[in-house]
């Protein structure tokens, strides 16, 4: 009874925020071809000193030296924050707020992955809301003022980040993530240079690629879907299938990589407005309680959970199949929706994504199916609502145990 309960309350909210998306101040960034076209955009924001906010990896790759080069024949002042995890927490928000404040700044550059640009959106959050902490502006429309002029430079094609109203921030006391959704967070340009993702390692493109495809593929089985947003996620479907292998594969080639961030970049669009579901939402937990790598988690979460989804997504996995040429009009649903998953999972296997994740804990499994039920009811709009206790059992089927899997208690409930 109290699960009946529960439904009927996601629902009704899920359909109120459909009916009113409509009206909501969803805003695109304006897409700057090359870091070198980033003068024009500074100068008409009025920018005097800026902080760019990314990560050690960058750093060393060079890849910064770039955004330095304009700043520098701009003579625009600036500082760097390089300490981002890959799941960032909110020490680096505050630790990078306190170097906005000290030095003086009046703009942002997030340059890398998801994790920089998450960082850099938080960090805008606590510029403009100061004496609210990161923990109290977690959830949706808690951030209501403007943030600093924040350019978002995605190094990575796959989180969609530079076109998002959320940053996903982990608690590292308390081991979890906890999303930040608000309107004024979405970054107020783009910058979509593809020669700044050809030093992105095999595994890495393979994993951001992946987590393109889960959130459009999320936004398309999802119950508060738009014309706009299911025509952006076949897109980005198929442009992830026809390049992301040979991305993968020849990091400069330059059509894919290009191809790639557009898919992230209409992926990012099509999922801002019509949401992700369960697949995230144990990434996050996995990634709160492990650091796992939030694409490689979807892409390991990917199939098993759409397989459990069952008939009630089988129609729009068979159109995502065929919008990636996959599969023909002429296959049942069914038949449709299962070569989608084959090819998904066959796509990870040819990028060396496992099908499973060693290091889960069994003693973990119901706190985070808990953070992950808890995410995503009632704000995802998920085909079929599930439990905290039928959550579960994916953490169980992702778990690789090969190391002592055979040991008791490590087996999945009946």
């Amino acid at each position: 009874m109290m699960f009946i309960l529960k439904i009927i309350g996601c629902r009704t909210f899920q359909t109120a925020f459909r009916m009113v998306l409509p009206v909501l101040p969803y805003r695109e960034p304006e897409i700057v071809g090359s870091c070198s076209e980033l003068g024009a955009v500074l100068k008409k924001e009025a920018i005097r000193t800026l902080l760019i906010v990314t990560d050690p990896g960058i750093v060393r790759s060079g890849l910064v030296s770039f955004l330095e080069e304009t700043l520098k024949n701009e003579k625009i002042a600036y500082f760097v924050y390089d300490k981002t995890q890959p799941n960032p927490t909110v020490r680096n928000v505050e630790e990078a707020f306190r170097q906005y404040r000290e030095n003086h700044c009046d703009g942002l550059i997030a340059i890398g992955g998801g994790s920089s640009m998450d960082c850099a959106k938080a960090l805008g959050a606590r510029i403009s809301c100061p004496k609210k902490s990161v923990g109290r502006m977690k959830g949706i429309l808690r951030v209501l003022r403007r943030l600093p002029p924040l350019v978002a430079i995605p190094t990575t094609a796959g989180t969609g980040s530079e076109t998002t109203l959320a940053a996903v921030i982990t608690d590292g006391d308390k081991h979890h993530k906890y999303a930040l959704m608000s309107f004024p967070l979405i970054p107020r340009y783009a910058v979509l240079d593809a020669k700044l993702t050809y030093s992105l390692p095999p595994h890495l493109t393979a994993t951001t690629g992946m987590d393109a495809l889960t959130h459009a593929v999320e936004a398309y089985i999802g119950r508060s879907t738009t014309k706009k947003t299911r025509r952006l996620a076949r897109e980005a479907v198929r442009l992830v299938f026809e390049n992301v292998e040979n991305a993968y594969k020849n990091g400069r080639d330059h059509k894919a990589r290009e191809r790639m961030l557009l898919a992230a970049y209409k992926a990012g669009i099509a999922f801002s407005k019509s949401y992700v579901g369960y697949i995230h939402a144990i990434a996050h937990s996995l990634g709160g309680r492990y650091g796992t790598p939030h694409g490689l988690a979807n892409a390991v979460i990917m199939p098993y959970v759409l397989e459990a989804y069952g008939e009630r997504t089988h129609r729009k996995l068979h159109e995502l199949a065929v919008a990636a040429g996959i599969s023909d009009g002429g296959d049942s649903h069914g038949a449709g929706a299962g070569k989608f998953l084959r090819a998904i999972r066959e796509l990870n296997k040819k990028m060396g994504i496992p099908d499973k994740l060693t290091g889960i804990r069994k003693e973990d499994i119901p706190a985070m199916a808990k953070h992950a039920e808890k995410e995503a009811n009632p704000l995802y709009p998920v085909p079929v609502l599930l439990t905290a206790k039928e959550l579960e059992r994916f953490y169980y089927r992702i778990a690789d145990w090969s190391d002592g899997y055979d040991r008791p208690g490590n087996t999945e409930p009946a």
